[in-house]
């Protein structure tokens, strides 16, 4: 979730991880070097870490600053979604994640006390992560940090400001600021993940544009021992905040995230006074009918807005994360918004710098993820209206919609805020045969993430992908001698292909494939022998063909590499 105008509050020495503070270290430029360094990027918030990471996944060596000297502290972004967690599998960090976060399927929604909405997210057994996580950003960044730490390709420098940048046509020099002195560091590449109020993107005269809305949001984390199951609860018009709306997530360590709109004319400074933040509160735990004792830890406040860049990119420098686009936080888009702006920027990136790819690969990023926030702008919009009205007349038509939930099915839904899916790229220039889908009678999409299916042995399937293309081949037993040959040449574009044969009929002592019990990876891909998919190393998929095309893969496997103009 993306908070806009925050103010931090609360206790001195969060209570929930005691963080030491992250000292700056004496840089090589400050005894004289002149080196240039093939990536340098700005913020090392959990978007930040993760393109450092994902970029260290390929060998790239990247410089990682901040001007601050810890991570930060509160709830702030706390739903990772399913597709976020893989993300966090293929840069090797995901173990912490799994074993502390909180997972979560389901949600409640009630108006005025009684329960109108049941939110039930879609679970396959095929799927290794549940659709949710809940789990504090304190934490996100912690575990991040360790991965980073344990990387020898990442130079995390804390304490170092940007302070100043100049672009040129081959690179990109900027000026650091640090408690050692002052630097001049010099990068191929700069991605700008220094967050909402970006100073590169004030630096270089660029500004978001869209739409500011008028409901503002107080965040409370909370401590307090509570039974309810991990859900995400929204309360519309509670008696604890009358005409307004509630929000209530579990997190780990007896946490709980409390989100309260705040009423129309409600002066925030008041708002954010600690007794009136005791006192809401406390009215709201009394609507759940928690009596037992309760600590309150942090708070912050938040607006929604639906704001991007025009582009993302300018030159050699690129933006990720709330640098590129402010969402609202209904619907937990904008952390997992984020990474996938990481990793989509970090597998281009680095294939460029190894000499892999095209550097016209990098024209896909923009249209890509900027894509992917209009997307998140058209359904956040829609979840926003509704939870917190910006007219008299929406307004008007929430209260309609939430008064005949009461005894109605056909308007409960409207009362979901509706939760972050993965963005599908059929129209990117990285998809030339999306018109290829028509062959099919189901599964995913061109464009769209992978499905994940369990194997017999326990593993999944996507835990066998690579980190270039993969193709997933749907065959008799094992490839034919031109099916092979295809993986061949596969192979002569990307030298990190992989190939994953299924055996689409019970497999012999001599099969060559991974075995498809009862045919549920077929099912689940709508395939059959010489039904071939063909992967990007985001795991979206590039193209599926009903029955295999040389020329049509190998051209998109080429332009998945910036090799054929669009």
């Amino acid at each position: 979730a993306t908070m806009h105008e925050t103010r931090r509050q609360g206790r001195a020495g969060f209570a929930l991880l005691r963080l030491s503070h992250l000292q700056g270290t004496t840089v090589p430029e400050l005894d004289g070097a002149a080196t240039r360094h093939p990536v340098l990027i700005v913020g090392a918030g959990p978007i930040g870490m993760t393109a450092a990471l994902v970029l260290a996944r390929y060998g790239i060596r990247a410089v990682l600053i901040d001007r601050k000297d810890t991570f930060n502290d509160g709830s702030r972004a706390i739903c990772i979604a399913r597709p976020s967690m893989h993300i966090l599998e293929r840069i090797g960090a995901v173990a912490p994640f799994v074993e502390k976060a909180l997972g979560w399927r389901s949600g409640r929604s009630y108006y005025r006390g009684e329960q109108i909405f049941r939110l039930e997210m879609p679970h396959p057994p095929g799927e290794e992560y549940l659709p949710m996580y809940n789990l504090q950003q304190q934490y996100i960044e912690k575990f991040l940090h360790d991965a980073v730490a344990a990387s020898d390709l990442i130079d995390m420098r804390w304490q170092s400001e940007l302070a100043g940048i100049e672009c040129h046509a081959d690179g990109v020099s900027v000026r650091v600021s640090s408690p050692e002195g002052d630097y001049r560091l010099n990068a191929s590449y700069v991605l700008a993940a220094d967050g909402a109020r970006s100073p590169i993107r004030s630096m270089l005269g660029l500004r978001l544009k869209g739409d500011n809305y008028e409901g503002r949001y107080v965040i409370a984390d909370i401590r307090m021992d509570h039974d309810f199951p991990t859900e995400r609860r929204a309360f519309f018009e509670p008696a604890a905040n009358p005409g307004g709306t509630v929000l209530i997530h579990k997190q780990p360590d007896d946490i709980w995230r409390i989100d309260y709109q705040l009423r129309e004319g409600e002066s925030e400074e008041e708002a954010l006074k600690e007794e009136n933040i005791r006192a809401r509160v406390g009215a709201i735990l009394a609507d759940i009918n928690h009596t037992k004792p309760w600590e309150l830890e942090w708070w912050s406040v938040y607006s929604a807005n639906t704001l991007c860049l025009d582009d993302y990119r300018h030159g050699r420098v690129f933006f990720i994360g709330d640098a590129a686009h402010i969402v609202p936080i209904f619907g937990v888009r904008g952390l997992n918004n984020g990474l996938a702006d990481a990793e989509n920027l970090g597998w281009k990136l680095a294939s460029v710098l190894n000499g892999e790819a095209d550097e016209k690969l990098l024209d896909s990023y923009s249209p890509e993820r900027r894509g992917a926030t209009l997307d998140v702008f058209a359904n956040a919009t829609k979840s926003t209206r509704f939870m917190t009205p910006p007219t008299r007349g929406w307004r008007l038509a929430r209260e309609a919609a939430l008064s005949l939930s009461l005894k109605h099915e056909f308007p409960r839904g409207l009362a979901n805020p509706r939760q972050m899916q993965p963005y599908t790229y059929s129209e990117s220039p990285l998809t030339p045969y999306a018109k290829r889908d028509a062959e099919f009678a189901g599964g995913p999409v061109s464009g769209s993430v992978t499905p994940n299916a369990r194997l017999a042995d326990g593993h999944f399937l996507l835990d066998l992908a690579g980190i270039g293309m993969t193709a997933i081949l749907f065959c008799n037993g094992s490839p034919s001698a031109e099916q092979t040959a295809l993986f061949d040449q596969l192979g002569k574009i990307d030298k990190r292909f992989i190939a994953l044969p299924v055996a689409c009929q019970e497999s012999t002592a001599r099969a060559r494939a991974i075995p498809d019990t009862n045919g549920k990876i077929a099912r689940l891909f709508a395939a059959e022998p010489d039904t071939f998919y063909l992967l990007r190393p985001d795991l979206h998929i590039a193209g599926r063909w009903k029955t295999a095309i040389a020329d049509e893969i190998l051209r998109t496997a080429g332009r998945c590499l910036g090799r054929e103009a669009p």
